[in-house]
């Protein structure tokens, strides 16, 4: 489903990732995992194609880096749930609307919008929260909402970027058990952490990145 290939990319001379190889297969739980400036997020965005390699490949989906269109990008990102560390929730919009927005985009009927944010909303244990906004709940919560919101539109992987990094404990592994339990669904999931005490116990893959290299896979 997605690999890798020398794929390179800086910011400038010290800075970005360099010759990673590195294939994920499409039923993985794999944890990205590297302290700040390693490379995690760089990866992420090259996955959603929001960075370009300088050198080498990805390709996800069967869409190559360096074969699609900038108007084809779409097409990954359809298949893509992404839960960004600062949640990118829009402040003027409930709960409700806020997971909802994927499948409007997407030209959903209102009554299958009902249906899956609804859903998303059981999932993600924010029932009771739907008319709420999002500077009226908690970190946590509005953790909660971008799960949501990404899983809503039931994507092919989901990317979490530091989905617990800004979180307490508790919170954090409230977080991790919602998204141990979207991959049991059959969803892949990459997630990005810093945090090695969270997922230490966990028998899922680790990625270990180190100054933008991979040092153990």
């Amino acid at each position: 489903m997605i690999s890798f290939n020398k794929t390179t990319f800086h910011y400038s001379k010290d800075s970005g990732i360099y010759e990673i190889d590195l294939k994920i297969n499409s039923n993985e739980f794999c944890f990205l995992l590297g302290p700040t400036g390693s490379g995690k997020s760089t990866l992420m965005k090259l996955l959603y194609f929001d960075l370009f390699p300088t050198n080498g490949e990805v390709e996800i989906f069967g869409h190559s880096s360096k074969k699609i269109n900038q108007k084809n990008v779409y097409k990954v990102r359809r298949d893509l749930g992404i839960i960004f560390q600062d949640y990118k929730l829009i402040k003027q919009r409930s709960v409700f609307d806020n997971i909802a927005l994927p499948l409007r985009i997407r030209g959903e009927s209102r009554g299958v919008i009902k249906d899956l944010v609804d859903e998303a909303i059981e999932l993600t244990e924010l029932k009771g929260l739907e008319n709420k906004f999002p500077l009226q709940l908690s970190g946590g919560e509005q953790q909660r909402v971008c799960i949501a919101r990404a899983i809503v539109k039931s994507p092919k992987l989901i990317l979490a970027d530091e989905p617990t990094g800004n979180l307490d404990p508790a919170s954090g592994y409230r977080i991790l058990k919602i998204l141990e339990q979207i991959h049991a669904e059959g969803t892949a999931v990459i997630m990005a952490t810093h945090n090695y005490k969270l997922i230490s116990e966990k028998d899922y893959r680790i990625i270990e990145l180190k100054k933008g290299r991979i040092v153990s896979s």
